[in-house]
């Protein structure tokens, strides 16, 4: 029952880790951030409040963290906490998932930390399966997934897309395990977040995804339950503007993890010093095989080519509903690169280790800018020519370049070096101890 007026710290970005409990007062502490949410903060809250004292197994505190609220959500949330037993509530004066996760669990002295949206998307029920792998120490983060086949999920198909298209894109890109990377549903332990806070830099929306990935890349244990949701129609989300965030997060970690700025061996062990994984490389080379002869592999780039144009068609039909033709095309293009080129890499050329995985996209979209720029050279020495003239050179020099992708893959991108048996060895070594523990199954 304490209301808190809390202020960020000079830099938002640069998240401060919570500092070491003394004795902890509660087992789980609980974080619901809002953002104009006075119509529906008190059923919130009363619910959960109401659902913990019936038989939870562990004791819980409930944070409200306000998000700079324009509305009468503050003065509900105080309400609450003067009335609620082990509720308290917080004000800060700047927006951000992110800065309202840090903040709260930097001053919470539980043994767990967690955090769930205020609509109650989440069926409650999940909360103990949720929390209980790191109440034992079995693991160290646990996330609620809604794209298990045993998750029951209500919503509508636009969203679906969305969230598909992101951890797909996850997949690609990072080359990540988890399932669900967005689901307000997770937990992590006091001792895991005050290690990988520090490292955190995104205050918004990418704040779950860039614990998860560098939580994953150092070797920490994460548990995944699936989730009965029902989407919120009332979201407060601006799905453009995290969309352009979340990619501009993604290529900055994964420029991060490249470089070795995040020092993934000092997270693991001191999270799990008696652990032997190694943390996931990131940037090694490892194809496990070459795939077959050169037909096979012509015949599977062509399938994926065709499969990747019906993926570029239908991702631009969807985008251009939430934004500008030009940046429909550009993401459209960008998603279809970045699949095609995941799918080439495993299916046309053999590669299966998850290391390199970064290089690789790096490679695919420098090939993609080449091939591009060849047909768009074409159409500029043919400008003031009939447009069957246009046609034919368009047409010939997108023969070419796809002739030129599919020899700098095979000869550039994915080509196999004398080292790649001792990667491919490490990584197998690597997967034999995985690091996603599954409630579910998947």
């Amino acid at each position: 029952m304490t209301t808190d007026q809390t202020r960020p710290a000079t830099d938002p970005h640069r998240l401060r880790a919570p500092d070491p409990p003394q004795t902890p007062h509660s087992v789980l502490n609980i974080v619901i951030p809002v953002y104009n949410e006075e119509a529906s903060l008190a059923r919130a809250v009363t619910t959960t409040r109401s659902f913990l004292d019936e038989g939870f197994p562990f004791s819980t505190t409930i944070t409200i963290v306000d998000n700079a609220s324009t509305d009468g959500t503050w003065q509900v949330a105080g309400a609450l906490a003067e009335s609620l037993p082990s509720v308290r509530a917080v004000h800060l004066d700047q927006k951000g998932r992110g800065l309202a996760l840090a903040t709260a669990w930097s001053a919470a002295d539980a043994q767990v930390l967690a955090y769930m949206d205020v609509d109650l998307s989440t069926d409650l029920r999940a909360l103990a399966p949720l929390v209980a792998p790191l109440v034992s120490g079995h693991s160290d983060l646990a996330i609620g997934t809604r794209l298990s086949r045993t998750s029951r999920v209500k919503r509508g198909a636009k969203r679906e897309f969305i969230s598909r298209s992101y951890n797909l894109l996850l997949h690609g890109t990072l080359g990540v395990r988890f399932s669900d990377a967005q689901c307000g549903f997770k937990a992590i332990s006091a001792q895991a977040a005050r290690a990988l806070l520090p490292y955190v830099h995104d205050s918004q929306w990418f704040f779950d995804t860039e614990l998860l990935v560098i939580a994953e890349k150092a070797g920490l244990r994460i548990h995944e339950v699936p989730v009965d949701w029902v989407d919120d129609p009332d979201s407060r989300v601006d799905i453009p503007a995290t969309v352009r965030q979340d990619l501009g997060g993604i290529v900055r970690l994964g420029s991060e993890l490249v470089r070795g700025r995040i020092p993934l061996e000092t997270i693991r062990r001191t999270v799990r010093p008696g652990d032997p994984r190694a943390p996931a490389s990131t940037d090694a080379s490892a194809p496990e095989t070459q795939s077959g002869s050169l037909l096979r592999q012509l015949v599977r780039f062509g399938l994926i080519g065709v499969a990747s144009t019906a993926l570029y068609t239908v991702l631009l039909l969807m985008l251009q509903t939430m934004m500008s033709a030009q940046a429909a095309n550009l993401l459209a293009l960008l998603l279809s690169t970045i699949v095609n080129t995941q799918a080439n890499r495993r299916l046309t050329f053999g590669v299966r280790s998850r290391a390199g995985t970064l290089r690789h996209q790096g490679q695919g979209l420098l090939v993609f800018a080449l091939c591009w720029l060849l047909t768009s050279v074409a159409l500029s020495l043919t400008q003031g020519f009939s447009p069957l003239v246009q046609i034919v050179a368009a047409t010939v020099a997108n023969l070419v370049a796809t002739l030129l992708k599919f020899l700098l893959f095979r000869r550039w991108v994915f080509r196999p070096h004398p080292a790649d048996s001792t990667s491919a060895a490490d990584s197998n070594d690597r997967s034999s101890h995985p690091t996603i523990i599954s409630g579910g199954d998947k």
